[in-house]
């Protein structure tokens, strides 16, 4: 079985396919990978949906530009776009467990974007604002349309790519070395993770996607995302696009040579022109140079002239600085012989100047010696002012304050008087009142005498009494020997 015009060719059974593209993004053969399907399944799949987006994003370019005006929801390479690029985004999504099923969705990481990238915040609420949208699968499928509409598709899918050293989680104990795209996104202290580890978004091919999608930039898209029903579409990859006959691929084999002659035509006929422009522009530039050279002779000439006239000019500057030197050389000789004089006369009249010079330092010293007892009297005389000075201050400030105590004092005084008065008026009528209390005292002890002579009276009277009472009780201790105990016991108490 053999695909020749998409680019798979099988031929044996047991062996897997791997798309390989063409020269120049073209579309290659397939060919056989069978110890790259039996070592990593997963590689295969990511080359796989990686080869199917460059045929798809490749198609959706070169048919618009043919189309020549603002793509729509309906038209088909867009569509299938679209599904290729879900297909991409949904390799290797973690599955997420329900209260009631499994969900499986692409817009956990979509919805990511908001967070990493602050422009995207507008298209995620937009996208939540949309009525009609009831699944996460619908909100993804439009948000993957807007962004196609705002032309920033890649720069939205580059900042998930940038960010999974930050977000990847730990990789299954093997050697691969991938890392989870998505994972461990603290979302109000949750760990979220989307993607396994082997995911396309988190390999290279991921980043390959991501570059390619650059080139939708170019596309201008109008798309009604209110009218359409995005929560119930089936992504499915329609391979007929991008499978064609061996004529047709014959055929466009000999269009694109023939373009290519043409390109190669117009490309030797604009390459003429250019050189012609050259050899002309290079034409003029020769005769300006050539110009330019007579100007540079006639300066040069113009030049040596000058160095000549300078040179004379030098010969004579020499022959008249050598006579001024003769000349220097003789008024030397004659100062020479003036100085030597002078020297001598200044030799003789040094000594007195001598002389003169140690009286004038002895006279310094002296009047430097003065001149210091009198400093250090004046400095004496300035600190003993200066200390007059202080305790001047200091009997003033004792002045201030015995004045403050005075006026406290006469203050205190003027209170204790009143004081005073206050005591004696007090004074006065606790007199008073001490009369009245004698009075009631002498009339308490006379109350208290009569109570006490009565007191004694009633006490003689009771001693009396209990006399009497002892000799009836031996009286009756004696008349009664043969009684009874209880009469004993009477006769007893009464005793007692």
């Amino acid at each position: 079985m053999t695909f020749q015009g998409w680019g798979w060719r099988r031929e044996d059974p047991s062996q897997g396919l791997a798309w390989v593209p063409g020269p120049e993004g073209e579309r290659g053969a397939a060919v056989p990978c069978k110890t790259l399907a039996t070592k990593d399944p997963t590689a295969v799949e990511r080359a796989n949906l990686l080869n199917m987006a460059k045929l798809s994003i490749k198609g959706l370019i070169e048919s618009a530009l043919s189309f020549g005006r603002t793509l729509d929801s309906d038209y088909p390479p867009l569509q299938q776009f679209f599904v290729v690029m879900e297909h991409c985004l949904k390799h290797g999504l973690k599955v997420r467990k329900s209260f009631l099923s499994y969900n499986k969705t692409i817009w956990g990481p979509l919805e990511l974007v908001e967070k990493l990238y602050p422009e995207a915040e507008e298209i995620g609420a937009s996208v939540r604002d949309l009525p009609g949208l009831k699944t996460p699968l619908g909100r993804a499928r439009a948000w993957l349309r807007l962004a196609l509409m705002q032309k920033k598709m890649a720069d939205y899918l580059r900042c998930l790519i940038i960010q999974r050293d930050l977000l990847r989680s730990a990789p299954k104990p093997r050697s691969f070395p991938c890392f989870i795209l998505l994972s461990r996104v603290f979302t109000k202290g949750l760990e979220s993770e989307f993607y396994e580890y082997h995911a396309l978004m988190m390999e290279e091919e991921g980043a390959v996607i991501v570059g390619l999608l650059v080139g939708l930039n170019v596309i201008d898209a109008n798309l009604c995302v209110k009218g359409e029903d995005l929560d119930s579409q089936v992504g499915v990859i329609d391979f007929s696009m991008y499978l064609k006959d061996e004529e047709d691929i014959g055929n466009k084999e000999r269009n694109i040579q023939i373009a290519a002659i043409l390109d190669q035509k117009n490309y030797v006929e604009e390459l003429n022109r250019q050189l012609n422009s050259t050899v002309s522009s290079l034409h003029t530039r020769v005769d300006s140079l050539e110009k330019s050279n007579t100007k540079l002779i006639e300066e040069l000439a113009i030049a040596k002239n000058n160095i000549i006239k300078l040179q004379e000019e030098n010969h004579q500057l020499r022959s008249e600085n050598k006579l001024i030197l003769m000349k220097t050389q003789q008024h030397l000789e004659v100062t020479k012989v003036d100085v030597e004089t002078e020297l001598q006369t200044y030799k003789h009249s040094r000594q007195g100047l001598d002389e003169m010079y140690n009286d004038a330092l002895r006279q310094l010293r002296d009047e430097s010696q003065l001149r210091q007892e009198v400093e250090n009297e004046l400095s004496v005389q300035v600190s003993m002012k200066h200390e007059i000075e202080l305790a001047m201050k200091l009997l003033e400030k004792d002045i201030h304050e015995k004045q403050d105590t005075l006026i406290g004092l006469r203050q205190q005084l003027e209170e204790v008087k009143a004081i005073n008065i206050e005591m004696y008026q007090k004074l006065q009528g606790s007199e008073d009142g001490l009369k009245e209390k004698n009075e009631i005292i002498a009339r308490l002890e006379e109350k208290t005498n009569k109570i006490t002579t009565a007191m004694k009276q009633l006490e003689q009277s009771d001693n009396d009494l209990l006399t009497q009472t002892r000799m009836i009780a031996m009286s009756l201790v004696k008349c009664a020997g043969s009684d009874t105990q209880d009469q004993y016991k009477l006769v007893k108490d009464i005793s007692f």
